[in-house]
């Protein structure tokens, strides 16, 4: 399983952005039945947040069009919702306690213990994530040079 970081949502739609071919191809891939593909409801909303948002997107989507989008991914074959179980509130307290994060990494933390609970590997361009202990990162570029490689 691989759960997905709003960072490869937000490449896989955005052309204008230096992932985009990357993050495009490992989800389409994935989705495509490659791999079990676990989507957060914090990452979807912070897709929906940030592709929406005028301030940070140049061409921002309407709502309806985000929406679609998360649809358009959660119907796919292999896409499945992770929720938190009952370790997750432990899980996410010794994630946030043993490197004192707090602020901007809540979230990240959050994605973290949710990976850690359903063992499986965060994919995602953001480096913060080597800041827990237990947890594993891909980058869609790595899985895909690695897929060719077989």
């Amino acid at each position: 399983m691989r759960v997905v970081d709003a960072n490869v949502l937000l490449y896989a739609v955005n052309p204008a952005t230096e992932h985009h071919t990357a993050s495009l191809a490992w989800l389409d891939r994935a989705l495509d039945g490659e791999d079990n593909v676990g989507f957060t409801w914090n990452a979807l909303l912070a897709f929906v947040r940030i592709s929406t948002n005028p301030r940070i997107m140049p061409s921002p989507a309407d709502p309806a069009a985000a929406m679609a989008q998360v649809h358009d991914w959660l119907a796919a074959p292999s896409a499945h919702v992770l929720n938190p179980g009952a370790r997750h509130p432990e899980i996410l307290e010794r994630l946030l306690v043993t490197r004192g994060v707090a602020a901007n990494l809540v979230n990240d933390a959050h994605l973290a213990a949710m990976a850690i609970e359903h063992h499986a590997t965060i994919v995602s361009y953001d480096s913060d994530f080597d800041l827990f202990e237990g947890v594993r990162v891909n980058r869609p570029d790595d899985l895909l040079r690695n897929h060719r490689q077989r």
